[in-house]
Protein backbone atom coordinates (compact mmCIF):
# COMPACT_ATOMS: atom_id res chain seq x y z
CA UNK A 1 0.00 0.00 0.00
CA UNK A 2 1.44 3.18 -1.05
CA UNK A 3 0.76 6.15 1.70
CA UNK A 4 -0.27 9.56 -0.07
CA UNK A 5 1.96 12.61 0.80
CA UNK A 6 -0.45 13.71 3.59
CA UNK A 7 -3.14 11.34 3.58
CA UNK A 8 -1.31 8.17 5.39
CA UNK A 9 -3.40 5.32 6.43
CA UNK A 10 -3.34 4.25 9.93
CA UNK A 11 -4.44 1.01 10.09
CA UNK A 12 -7.28 -0.88 11.89
CA UNK A 13 -5.75 -1.65 15.76
CA UNK A 14 -8.16 -3.23 17.82
CA UNK A 15 -8.47 -3.35 22.05
CA UNK A 16 -11.38 -5.67 22.17
CA UNK A 17 -12.22 -8.14 19.38
CA UNK A 18 -15.82 -9.90 19.01
CA UNK A 19 -16.28 -13.42 18.60
CA UNK A 20 -18.81 -13.21 15.70
CA UNK A 21 -20.48 -10.58 16.80
CA UNK A 22 -20.50 -6.94 15.34
CA UNK A 23 -16.97 -6.67 14.24
CA UNK A 24 -14.56 -10.05 14.69
CA UNK A 25 -11.12 -10.42 15.52
CA UNK A 26 -8.72 -8.59 13.94
CA UNK A 27 -5.97 -7.56 16.38
CA UNK A 28 -2.69 -8.06 17.45
CA UNK A 29 -4.26 -9.18 20.29
CA UNK A 30 -6.39 -11.77 18.65
CA UNK A 31 -3.18 -13.01 17.47
CA UNK A 32 -1.25 -13.65 20.54
CA UNK A 33 -4.32 -16.05 22.07
CA UNK A 34 -2.28 -19.41 22.96
CA UNK A 35 -4.48 -22.50 22.45
CA UNK A 36 -4.85 -24.91 25.66
CA UNK A 37 -4.42 -28.37 23.05
CA UNK A 38 -0.97 -28.20 21.83
CA UNK A 39 -0.70 -29.20 17.99
CA UNK A 40 0.75 -33.25 18.12
CA UNK A 41 1.40 -33.64 14.45
CA UNK A 42 3.88 -32.85 12.09
CA UNK A 43 3.70 -30.27 9.40
CA UNK A 44 3.74 -31.80 5.49
CA UNK A 45 5.85 -30.50 3.93
CA UNK A 46 3.89 -28.48 1.89
CA UNK A 47 3.12 -26.94 5.16
CA UNK A 48 6.31 -26.95 6.93
CA UNK A 49 7.59 -24.47 3.12
CA UNK A 50 4.47 -22.42 3.54
CA UNK A 51 5.03 -21.74 7.15
CA UNK A 52 8.99 -20.30 6.58
CA UNK A 53 7.49 -18.32 3.06
CA UNK A 54 5.22 -16.90 6.22
CA UNK A 55 7.53 -16.78 8.91
CA UNK A 56 10.03 -15.25 6.51
CA UNK A 57 7.56 -12.44 4.74
CA UNK A 58 7.05 -11.32 8.62
CA UNK A 59 10.91 -11.14 9.83
CA UNK A 60 12.40 -9.18 6.65
CA UNK A 61 9.32 -6.80 6.69
CA UNK A 62 10.37 -5.55 10.28
CA UNK A 63 13.75 -5.95 9.27
CA UNK A 64 13.40 -3.48 6.40
CA UNK A 65 9.98 -1.81 7.23
CA UNK A 66 9.60 -0.84 11.26
CA UNK A 67 9.33 2.45 11.85
CA UNK A 68 12.81 2.67 14.46
CA UNK A 69 15.72 0.85 12.07
CA UNK A 70 17.34 -0.60 15.67
CA UNK A 71 14.54 -2.16 16.07
CA UNK A 72 14.76 -1.36 19.94
CA UNK A 73 17.98 -2.45 20.13
CA UNK A 74 16.64 -6.39 19.57
CA UNK A 75 19.13 -8.70 17.99
CA UNK A 76 17.02 -9.56 15.19
CA UNK A 77 18.69 -12.20 13.89
CA UNK A 78 18.31 -14.20 17.23
CA UNK A 79 15.07 -13.77 17.41
CA UNK A 80 15.31 -15.39 13.84
CA UNK A 81 17.57 -18.79 14.96
CA UNK A 82 14.67 -18.92 17.80
CA UNK A 83 11.24 -18.36 16.64
CA UNK A 84 11.82 -20.05 12.81
CA UNK A 85 12.23 -23.15 13.91
CA UNK A 86 8.88 -23.32 15.90
CA UNK A 87 7.31 -21.27 13.02
CA UNK A 88 8.34 -24.47 10.74
CA UNK A 89 7.48 -27.19 12.98
CA UNK A 90 3.73 -25.62 13.21
CA UNK A 91 1.36 -28.15 11.92
CA UNK A 92 -2.03 -25.48 11.98
CA UNK A 93 -2.74 -22.05 12.06
CA UNK A 94 -2.51 -21.81 15.66
CA UNK A 95 0.66 -22.89 16.20
CA UNK A 96 2.16 -20.75 13.21
CA UNK A 97 0.74 -17.40 14.26
CA UNK A 98 1.60 -18.58 18.36
CA UNK A 99 5.26 -18.56 17.24
CA UNK A 100 4.97 -15.23 15.35
CA UNK A 101 3.66 -13.62 18.18
CA UNK A 102 5.90 -14.57 20.51
CA UNK A 103 8.21 -13.23 18.37
CA UNK A 104 6.81 -9.50 17.50
CA UNK A 105 5.68 -9.52 21.15
CA UNK A 106 9.85 -8.72 21.88
CA UNK A 107 8.86 -5.09 20.02
CA UNK A 108 6.85 -4.17 23.07
CA UNK A 109 4.14 -2.67 20.32
CA UNK A 110 0.57 -3.20 20.80
CA UNK A 111 0.89 -2.38 16.95
CA UNK A 112 3.11 -5.07 15.65
CA UNK A 113 1.04 -8.36 15.11
CA UNK A 114 -0.08 -10.91 12.61
CA UNK A 115 -3.52 -12.23 12.20
CA UNK A 116 -4.31 -15.89 10.01
CA UNK A 117 -6.29 -15.87 7.33
CA UNK A 118 -9.27 -16.90 9.34
CA UNK A 119 -9.22 -13.78 11.17
CA UNK A 120 -7.84 -11.71 7.95
CA UNK A 121 -11.37 -12.98 6.41
CA UNK A 122 -13.59 -12.35 9.68
CA UNK A 123 -11.82 -8.73 9.58
CA UNK A 124 -12.74 -8.24 6.00
CA UNK A 125 -16.27 -9.50 6.78
CA UNK A 126 -16.93 -7.10 9.73
CA UNK A 127 -19.72 -5.15 8.21
CA UNK A 128 -21.45 -7.78 6.71
CA UNK A 129 -24.41 -9.61 7.26
CA UNK A 130 -23.36 -12.89 8.78
CA UNK A 131 -23.71 -15.76 11.74
CA UNK A 132 -22.67 -14.30 15.09
CA UNK A 133 -22.56 -15.01 18.84
CA UNK A 134 -22.84 -10.99 19.98
CA UNK A 135 -20.12 -10.82 22.91
CA UNK A 136 -17.18 -8.53 22.44
CA UNK A 137 -13.79 -9.19 24.38
CA UNK A 138 -11.50 -7.50 25.89
CA UNK A 139 -7.88 -9.14 26.55
CA UNK A 140 -6.51 -8.68 30.13
CA UNK A 141 -3.55 -10.29 31.91
CA UNK A 142 -1.90 -13.46 29.87
CA UNK A 143 -4.48 -14.66 27.58
CA UNK A 144 -7.84 -14.30 29.56
CA UNK A 145 -10.29 -12.37 27.61
CA UNK A 146 -13.42 -10.95 29.87
CA UNK A 147 -16.80 -9.78 28.51
CA UNK A 148 -16.57 -5.72 27.30
CA UNK A 149 -19.96 -5.78 26.33
CA UNK A 150 -23.11 -8.21 24.86
CA UNK A 151 -24.79 -7.53 22.28
CA UNK A 152 -28.58 -6.67 22.94
CA UNK A 153 -30.93 -9.41 21.00
CA UNK A 154 -28.26 -11.67 20.11
CA UNK A 155 -27.82 -15.00 21.27
CA UNK A 156 -25.07 -14.54 23.47
CA UNK A 157 -27.94 -11.95 25.45
CA UNK A 158 -30.42 -14.72 25.20
CA UNK A 159 -27.94 -17.14 26.52
CA UNK A 160 -27.47 -14.60 29.61
CA UNK A 161 -23.65 -13.85 29.05
CA UNK A 162 -22.96 -10.39 31.42
CA UNK A 163 -20.29 -8.04 31.40
CA UNK A 164 -16.91 -8.89 32.87
CA UNK A 165 -17.60 -12.63 32.92
CA UNK A 166 -14.07 -13.77 31.88
CA UNK A 167 -13.93 -16.67 28.74
CA UNK A 168 -12.52 -19.66 29.82
CA UNK A 169 -13.31 -22.32 26.93
CA UNK A 170 -15.19 -22.86 23.53
CA UNK A 171 -15.98 -26.14 22.95
CA UNK A 172 -12.66 -27.17 25.17
CA UNK A 173 -9.98 -24.59 23.68
CA UNK A 174 -9.22 -21.29 24.30
CA UNK A 175 -10.46 -18.89 21.67
CA UNK A 176 -7.62 -18.87 18.99
CA UNK A 177 -6.43 -17.70 15.60
CA UNK A 178 -8.68 -20.63 13.81
CA UNK A 179 -11.79 -20.14 15.28
CA UNK A 180 -15.20 -19.29 13.55
CA UNK A 181 -18.60 -20.04 13.99
CA UNK A 182 -21.30 -21.59 11.78
CA UNK A 183 -25.22 -20.68 11.56
CA UNK A 184 -26.75 -23.41 13.99
CA UNK A 185 -23.94 -25.08 15.18
CA UNK A 186 -24.20 -24.86 19.45
CA UNK A 187 -20.60 -24.02 21.09
CA UNK A 188 -20.56 -24.49 24.65
CA UNK A 189 -18.53 -21.72 26.77
CA UNK A 190 -16.79 -21.89 29.95
CA UNK A 191 -16.61 -18.76 32.22
CA UNK A 192 -15.89 -17.43 34.96
CA UNK A 193 -18.49 -14.94 36.77
CA UNK A 194 -17.17 -11.84 38.61
CA UNK A 195 -17.12 -14.39 41.95
CA UNK A 196 -14.75 -17.20 40.41
CA UNK A 197 -18.09 -19.17 39.73
CA UNK A 198 -18.12 -21.50 36.37
CA UNK A 199 -20.66 -20.39 33.99
CA UNK A 200 -21.02 -23.50 31.48
CA UNK A 201 -23.42 -21.92 28.61
CA UNK A 202 -24.23 -23.33 25.65
CA UNK A 203 -24.94 -20.37 22.65
CA UNK A 204 -26.42 -21.09 19.05
CA UNK A 205 -25.10 -18.60 16.38
CA UNK A 206 -27.39 -17.36 13.96
CA UNK A 207 -27.66 -14.70 11.18
CA UNK A 208 -27.50 -11.38 12.32
CA UNK A 209 -27.20 -7.84 10.64
CA UNK A 210 -23.85 -6.12 10.99
CA UNK A 211 -23.85 -3.11 13.66
CA UNK A 212 -23.44 0.28 11.44
CA UNK A 213 -19.78 1.47 11.73
CA UNK A 214 -21.36 5.24 12.32
CA UNK A 215 -25.06 5.95 14.18
CA UNK A 216 -26.67 8.89 16.02
CA UNK A 217 -28.84 9.14 18.55
CA UNK A 218 -31.08 12.47 18.77
CA UNK A 219 -33.59 11.00 21.54
CA UNK A 220 -31.90 13.46 24.12
CA UNK A 221 -33.21 17.51 23.80
CA UNK A 222 -30.21 19.84 22.59
CA UNK A 223 -27.68 17.13 22.29
CA UNK A 224 -26.96 14.61 19.20
CA UNK A 225 -24.48 11.60 19.97
CA UNK A 226 -22.62 10.40 17.46
CA UNK A 227 -21.23 7.11 17.76
CA UNK A 228 -18.17 5.81 16.10
CA UNK A 229 -16.99 1.98 15.79
CA UNK A 230 -14.16 2.89 14.10
CA UNK A 231 -12.69 5.40 11.59
CA UNK A 232 -13.77 3.68 8.81
CA UNK A 233 -13.81 5.39 5.47
CA UNK A 234 -16.90 7.71 4.78
CA UNK A 235 -16.59 8.91 8.31
CA UNK A 236 -15.91 12.31 7.71
CA UNK A 237 -18.41 12.87 5.00
CA UNK A 238 -21.53 11.07 7.31
CA UNK A 239 -20.29 13.51 10.23
CA UNK A 240 -20.24 16.83 8.06
CA UNK A 241 -23.91 15.01 7.33
CA UNK A 242 -25.41 15.06 10.86
CA UNK A 243 -23.72 18.66 11.89
CA UNK A 244 -25.12 20.17 9.17
CA UNK A 245 -28.78 19.26 10.20
CA UNK A 246 -28.23 20.13 13.67
CA UNK A 247 -28.54 24.14 15.37
CA UNK A 248 -24.89 25.79 16.16
CA UNK A 249 -26.62 25.42 19.85
CA UNK A 250 -26.89 21.85 19.96
CA UNK A 251 -24.58 20.02 22.11
CA UNK A 252 -22.36 17.21 19.98
CA UNK A 253 -21.19 14.09 21.82
CA UNK A 254 -19.32 11.41 19.93
CA UNK A 255 -18.99 8.18 21.48
CA UNK A 256 -15.27 6.97 20.43
CA UNK A 257 -15.48 4.26 23.76
CA UNK A 258 -14.02 0.90 22.20
CA UNK A 259 -13.18 2.49 18.85
CA UNK A 260 -9.88 0.42 17.44
CA UNK A 261 -8.86 3.04 15.12
CA UNK A 262 -8.45 3.23 11.54
CA UNK A 263 -7.28 5.98 8.94
CA UNK A 264 -5.39 8.61 9.49
CA UNK A 265 -7.42 10.22 6.49
CA UNK A 266 -10.38 10.51 8.39
CA UNK A 267 -9.25 11.02 11.43
CA UNK A 268 -8.34 14.83 9.55
CA UNK A 269 -11.33 14.56 7.95
CA UNK A 270 -13.27 14.38 11.63
CA UNK A 271 -10.69 17.07 13.09
CA UNK A 272 -11.78 19.22 9.98
CA UNK A 273 -15.15 19.15 11.15
CA UNK A 274 -13.92 21.39 14.26
CA UNK A 275 -11.08 23.26 13.44
CA UNK A 276 -9.60 25.49 10.86
CA UNK A 277 -7.87 24.61 7.76
CA UNK A 278 -4.40 24.48 7.92
CA UNK A 279 -4.44 24.16 11.54
CA UNK A 280 -1.36 22.04 12.62
CA UNK A 281 -2.26 19.18 14.53
CA UNK A 282 0.49 16.56 15.01
CA UNK A 283 3.50 15.66 13.09
CA UNK A 284 4.75 11.78 12.06
CA UNK A 285 8.50 10.85 12.19
CA UNK A 286 9.26 8.20 9.42
CA UNK A 287 11.98 5.07 9.81
CA UNK A 288 14.77 7.84 8.32
CA UNK A 289 13.72 10.30 11.29
CA UNK A 290 11.88 12.70 9.03
CA UNK A 291 9.65 14.74 10.64
CA UNK A 292 6.12 15.66 8.82
CA UNK A 293 3.89 18.01 10.28
CA UNK A 294 -0.38 17.25 9.62
CA UNK A 295 -2.20 20.09 8.97
CA UNK A 296 -5.94 20.14 8.72
CA UNK A 297 -7.67 19.22 5.35
CA UNK A 298 -11.15 19.94 4.08
CA UNK A 299 -12.87 16.31 4.64
CA UNK A 300 -16.28 17.30 6.58
CA UNK A 301 -18.39 16.41 4.00
CA UNK A 302 -19.90 19.50 2.25
CA UNK A 303 -19.73 21.78 5.50
CA UNK A 304 -17.94 25.13 4.16
CA UNK A 305 -16.01 25.40 8.00
CA UNK A 306 -15.72 24.01 11.26
CA UNK A 307 -18.51 24.31 13.38
CA UNK A 308 -18.94 25.92 16.73
CA UNK A 309 -20.93 23.48 18.88
CA UNK A 310 -19.42 22.42 22.08
CA UNK A 311 -18.47 19.21 21.55
CA UNK A 312 -17.31 16.29 24.25
CA UNK A 313 -15.92 13.33 23.13
CA UNK A 314 -16.28 9.70 25.11
CA UNK A 315 -13.23 7.31 25.47
CA UNK A 316 -12.05 4.29 27.38
CA UNK A 317 -9.52 1.79 27.61
CA UNK A 318 -10.05 0.12 24.30
CA UNK A 319 -10.00 3.78 22.09
CA UNK A 320 -7.36 3.29 20.27
CA UNK A 321 -5.02 4.47 17.91
CA UNK A 322 -6.99 7.09 15.87
CA UNK A 323 -9.21 7.52 18.46
CA UNK A 324 -6.85 8.75 20.66
CA UNK A 325 -5.02 11.14 17.85
CA UNK A 326 -8.67 12.87 17.43
CA UNK A 327 -9.80 13.54 21.43
CA UNK A 328 -5.95 14.32 22.08
CA UNK A 329 -5.92 16.97 19.25
CA UNK A 330 -9.17 18.12 19.96
CA UNK A 331 -8.01 18.60 23.95
CA UNK A 332 -5.07 20.16 22.96
CA UNK A 333 -6.93 23.00 21.03
CA UNK A 334 -9.02 23.13 23.57
CA UNK A 335 -12.09 22.46 21.08
CA UNK A 336 -13.52 20.03 22.82
CA UNK A 337 -13.65 17.85 26.30
CA UNK A 338 -12.56 14.72 27.05
CA UNK A 339 -14.73 12.63 29.02
CA UNK A 340 -14.31 8.59 30.53
CA UNK A 341 -11.66 6.45 31.06
CA UNK A 342 -7.33 6.83 30.37
CA UNK A 343 -6.61 5.59 26.45
CA UNK A 344 -4.65 2.58 25.56
CA UNK A 345 -2.11 4.64 24.78
CA UNK A 346 -1.07 2.74 21.13
CA UNK A 347 -1.04 5.27 18.50
CA UNK A 348 1.81 4.78 16.25
CA UNK A 349 1.18 5.07 12.71
CA UNK A 350 0.92 1.67 11.14
CA UNK A 351 0.42 -0.73 7.76
CA UNK A 352 -0.70 -3.59 6.75
CA UNK A 353 1.05 -6.06 4.44
CA UNK A 354 -0.70 -9.64 3.26
CA UNK A 355 0.91 -12.63 3.63
CA UNK A 356 1.83 -15.60 1.85
CA UNK A 357 -1.07 -17.80 3.45
CA UNK A 358 -3.38 -15.19 3.11
CA UNK A 359 -3.01 -13.69 6.47
CA UNK A 360 -1.97 -9.95 7.54
CA UNK A 361 0.85 -8.02 9.41
CA UNK A 362 0.18 -5.13 10.85
CA UNK A 363 3.02 -3.34 11.34
CA UNK A 364 4.12 0.72 12.71
CA UNK A 365 5.86 2.72 10.11
CA UNK A 366 6.00 6.04 11.68
CA UNK A 367 5.83 7.52 15.19
CA UNK A 368 3.39 10.33 16.22
CA UNK A 369 3.76 13.39 18.03
CA UNK A 370 0.90 16.14 18.94
CA UNK A 371 1.33 19.45 18.17
CA UNK A 372 2.14 19.88 21.68
CA UNK A 373 4.65 17.83 21.94
CA UNK A 374 3.17 15.18 23.53
CA UNK A 375 4.33 11.16 22.45
CA UNK A 376 1.31 9.89 23.12
CA UNK A 377 2.50 6.07 22.59
CA UNK A 378 2.54 4.23 26.12
CA UNK A 379 0.65 7.00 27.27
CA UNK A 380 -2.48 7.61 26.18
CA UNK A 381 -4.96 10.32 26.15
CA UNK A 382 -5.59 11.85 30.28
CA UNK A 383 -9.96 12.63 30.26
CA UNK A 384 -10.72 16.28 31.54
CA UNK A 385 -13.35 14.50 33.56
CA UNK A 386 -12.37 10.45 34.62
CA UNK A 387 -15.37 8.47 34.80
CA UNK A 388 -15.49 4.96 35.01
CA UNK A 389 -18.06 2.80 34.05
CA UNK A 390 -18.30 -0.74 36.05
CA UNK A 391 -19.85 -3.99 34.75
CA UNK A 392 -22.97 -3.51 37.20
CA UNK A 393 -23.73 -0.20 35.36
CA UNK A 394 -23.04 -1.64 32.01
CA UNK A 395 -25.71 -4.40 32.80
CA UNK A 396 -28.30 -2.40 34.63
CA UNK A 397 -27.73 0.03 31.06
CA UNK A 398 -26.57 3.35 32.92
CA UNK A 399 -24.12 5.01 31.15
CA UNK A 400 -22.52 7.69 33.66
CA UNK A 401 -19.78 8.94 31.03
CA UNK A 402 -22.43 9.71 28.33
CA UNK A 403 -24.06 11.65 31.30
CA UNK A 404 -21.54 13.30 32.56
CA UNK A 405 -20.61 13.97 29.38
CA UNK A 406 -24.28 15.73 28.74
CA UNK A 407 -24.15 17.78 31.90
CA UNK A 408 -21.04 19.53 31.38
CA UNK A 409 -21.87 20.44 27.90
CA UNK A 410 -24.77 22.01 29.64
CA UNK A 411 -22.88 24.50 31.24
CA UNK A 412 -21.52 27.87 30.60
CA UNK A 413 -18.03 27.94 29.09
CA UNK A 414 -16.13 28.94 32.03
CA UNK A 415 -17.73 26.55 34.46
CA UNK A 416 -17.40 23.37 31.90
CA UNK A 417 -13.52 24.42 32.34
CA UNK A 418 -13.80 24.70 35.98
CA UNK A 419 -14.92 21.20 36.11
CA UNK A 420 -12.20 20.01 34.03
CA UNK A 421 -9.09 21.99 35.21
CA UNK A 422 -8.70 18.88 38.42
CA UNK A 423 -9.22 16.15 35.76
CA UNK A 424 -11.26 14.08 38.48
CA UNK A 425 -14.55 12.95 38.64
CA UNK A 426 -17.29 15.80 38.76
CA UNK A 427 -20.50 14.14 38.61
Amino acid sequence: MVFPARRALLSLIVGAVFLAGPTLASSTAAARTVGTIEAESTPTRERARMNGRVFDTVWNLVRRQYYDPDLHGLDWNAARERYRPQAIAAADDRELYRALSAMLDLLDDDHAGAISPAVARRQDQQRTRRAVMGVSLARQDGDQWRIESVRTGSPAAEAGLQPGWVLQTIDGQSWGVDFDVVEGQALQLDLTDEAGALQRVSVVPRIMDPIPAFSVDASRPGVVVLRVEGFESGLGRWLGQQLAEISPETDVVIDLRGNPGGLLLEADATLSCFLPERQEWATRVSRNGRPMTLAIMPGCGNLTGPVTNDVALLVDGSSRSAAELTPAALQESGRALVVGEHTAGAVLISQDSPLPDGGRLTLSRADYITAGGVRLEKRGVEPDIVVVRTHEERRAGLDPALDAAIAVLALDPEEQRARATGRTPSF
